[in-house]
């Protein structure tokens, strides 16, 4: 009898390994239903900087789930959105093609083999390929010739693989590889290691990510000028397309991609590769003494702490006796009168200055109007800070009076500027000022903060044993 039972267990082997298959293979290639009966936008698009990611919070971010997530808003209350994020990037436009998805949001730019494939919506940004190159080798391409028979590794998939063989179909002696598992960031991060010699990258990606990787040069151009676009299914819903077409119409007339753009880009080449390098140095040697002083302050004054961190390191370089020739002082380098106004007895005293600094961003924000949404109102705080609130609020009569955008920092740090012009200061309620000082304190503490949020935890965790790593799921619904 025992002999009868080998049968029925690989017989019920079988069955559960086919029953998995028929599962595996249906859900592999399931299609995306029809958007307007099931009121659900599947999204395809990809994990990078400033496209697609999780940031410092643990939130999702980029510039394409920003820019889905408000399309979904002119679709209706009741649609939702679910992302695929594919594995590679060359995985996007199959997975287009195949009908898994509606759109691809996943920074792709428009090139005349990828128009054969799929269709593309409006443009929305511009682009200039670029060879990056490491700074610390001495081996910056001037001229073509420059990268023959050189380690070049290019994501198998992109544009910058399209843009090099149509380029090699000229210069035979220009070699390169493209790699199926790798990441233009992760590609940039090895040029920044030194473990290659070159890839190639949009201008937009390497000024963020040399500011997590400073050895990371921008070498020459490559090519002309491409431009970003979201992507449909040749034979896709023509209901859709249109809506994207009208969505993007929209924001860029209303100046809502302007900001979106500003969010992700706007601050990103603030610095430069020697400031990076600073507060890299900075961060490992100075900073740690301070650290719990700024979380502190973030418990009692809920601001994350790399956010205050960054602000005093662009105030005072984390000298907690840092002196300006006009008696501004400490960490937050505050004035006396505003030390006294906080009640800081010592502004040489760094957990004082810390506290006070802290405090004084909670009053200056609570004087910036409510319905300015986040983060602008938080710049708008910060060049308060750097400037006070009367010249800021001249910036935004001015903005106003422009037709640009009050609520907007993007439109706001056009205009704060002005204030030193004669032509504008003369018409403005608190006269001259030097407008172009808190655009440049405002937009380098965002980049600090960018780096902090990125190599620094915002809270500790409950267990602290164990190391918890944010990533973003094949799919999100929302």
């Amino acid at each position: 009898m025992r002999l009868m039972r080998k049968p029925y267990a690989f017989a019920l082997i079988a069955s559960l390994v086919l029953a998995s298959l028929v599962v595996f293979y249906y859900f592999s290639h399931q299609r995306a239903p029809d958007v307007r009966s099931a009121k659900e936008l599947v999204v395809v698009t990809y994990n990078a900087a400033g496209t697609y990611y999780v940031d410092g919070k643990g939130n999702f971010a980029g510039l394409e789930y920003d820019l889905v997530n408000l399309f979904i808003k002119d679709l209706g209350d009741d649609y939702k959105v679910k992302f695929i994020v594919a594995d590679k990037v060359s995985d996007v436009i199959p997975t287009l093609q195949k009908g898994k998805a509606h759109l691809a949001a996943a920074n792709l730019s428009i090139t005349k083999e990828r128009a054969k494939l799929i269709r593309f919506g409006t443009p929305y940004l511009d682009v200039q390929q670029h060879v990056a190159y490491g700074l610390d080798q001495n081996n910056e391409p001037k001229v073509l010739q420059d990268l023959f028979e050189k380690h070049i590794h290019i994501p198998k998939g992109s544009s910058y693989a399209e843009r090099l063989k149509s380029m090699r179909n000229q210069n035979t002696m220009l070699n390169f590889q493209e790699v199926e598992n790798a990441s233009t960031d992760e590609l940039l991060e090895q040029v920044n290691m030194g473990f290659l010699n070159y890839t190639v990258a949009d201008d937009r990606v390497i000024s963020i990510l040399q500011n997590y990787y400073p050895n990371i040069g921008k070498g020459m151009a490559i090519g002309n000028p491409e431009q970003i676009a979201w992507a449909f299914p040749k034979n896709g819903n023509e209901w859709l397309y249109k809506k994207s077409l009208a969505f993007f119409d929209r924001i860029s007339k209303d100046g809502t991609l302007k900001n979106l753009v500003d969010r992700y880009h706007g601050h990103t080449e603030r610095l430069n590769q020697l400031d990076v390098r600073k507060f890299f140095s900075q961060t490992q040697s100075v900073l740690p003494k301070f650290v719990p002083i700024f979380k502190s302050a973030q418990e009692l004054n809920d601001i994350d702490w790399r956010l205050i961190a960054a602000i005093s390191y662009q105030e005072s370089h984390w000298d907690q006796y840092n002196t300006s020739p006009t008696n501004v002082r400490g960490m937050m380098m505050l004035t006396e009168e505003t030390a006294d106004d906080l009640g800081v007895t010592d502004r040489l005293d760094a957990k004082q200055s810390i506290f006070g600094g802290a405090r004084y961003i909670n009053i200056l924000k609570r004087q910036v109007s409510e319905k300015i949404p986040e983060p602008d109102r938080t710049w708008m705080a910060l060049a308060a800070y750097n400037i006070g609130f009367a010249h800021l609020e001249d910036a935004r009569v001015l903005a106003k009076k422009m037709g640009l955008n009050p609520d907007s920092w993007a439109d706001i740090k056009t205009t704060l500027p002005m204030l030193n012009k004669a032509k504008y200061y003369s018409k403005a309620k608190f006269g001259y000022a030097n407008g172009g000082a808190p655009v440049i304190f405002v937009e380098s503490i965002r980049t600090y903060y960018d780096i902090l949020e990125k190599y620094f935890p915002g809270r500790e965790s409950l267990f602290p044993n164990f190391e918890f790593k944010s990533s973003a799921p094949l799919t999100k619904k929302q």
